[in-house]
C-alpha cells in the first residue's frame, strides 16, 4: 500500500504494509536514521518525531495514520526553537552517550514552540516521556532554559 505524506518539507511515498510503524518507514524505506528505536512501546521517546508540529512516538504510529500529514524528523527540524535547542545542547554539553538525544531535542523543540519561557514544571511535563539511560535530566532541563534565553535574545 502506497502512503503519501510530507517528510522534512518534501513529498514522499512509501509502499509498505499499512500497519508498518512510521519509525521503520523513516529508517528503512526512506534512509533517515536519526530517529532511534528504543523500546517499541512508545515509553522511552527515542523515536519522537513531529506530525503536523506535534510530537508523536513513531514506533507506535502506523504509516497509514500519517497519510497527508507533515512529518518532521531530527534531520529536518530547523525552526528558531530547534536552532536554540541545538545551540544550548552543544553549549552545555548535554549528551553523554547520545542515543536518546534526537527524541529529547524533538520534544524540547515542541515545548519551546508552544511555551517559549517554560517553568521547571512545564519542562518536566513535556519531557516526562523521554528516557535518558545516562540520567542527564538536569543538563537537559538547564539546556531548555538556556534555549529559551537564546530565543529571547
Amino acid at each position: 500500500m502506497a502512503v503519501d505524506f510530507t517528510l522534512n518539507g518534501r513529498a514522499v511515498s512509501v509502499d509498505v504494509d499499512a500497519d508498518t510503524p512510521l519509525l521503520w518507514a523513516i529508517r528503512d524505506e526512506l534512509g533517515l536514521t536519526g530517529t532511534k528505536f528504543g523500546c517499541g512501546l512508545a515509553l522511552c521517546g527515542a523515536c519522537t518525531v513531529h506530525m503536523d508540529g506535534v510530537p508523536i512516538r513513531s514506533c507506535q504510529t502506523f504509516v497509514e495514520d500519517v497519510a497527508g500529514t507533515s512529518i518532521t524528523t531530527i534531520e529536518g527540524v530547523d525552526s528558531k526553537p530547534a536552532q536554540a535547542v541545538q545551540a544550548a545542547w552543544q553549549e552545555l554539553d548535554v549528551p553523554q552517550c547520545g542515543y536518546c538525544q534526537s527524541g529529547q531535542i524533538m520534544s524540547a523543540t515542541a515545548l519551546l514552540t508552544e511555551t517559549p519561557k517554560p517553568s521547571d514544571d512545564d519542562i518536566d511535563a513535556a519531557m516526562s516521556g523521554n528516557v535518558c539511560r545516562c540520567a542527564t535530566y538536569h543538563r537537559i532541563r538547564k539546556a531548555i532554559h538556556r534555549a529559551a534565553e537564546i530565543m529571547e535574545a
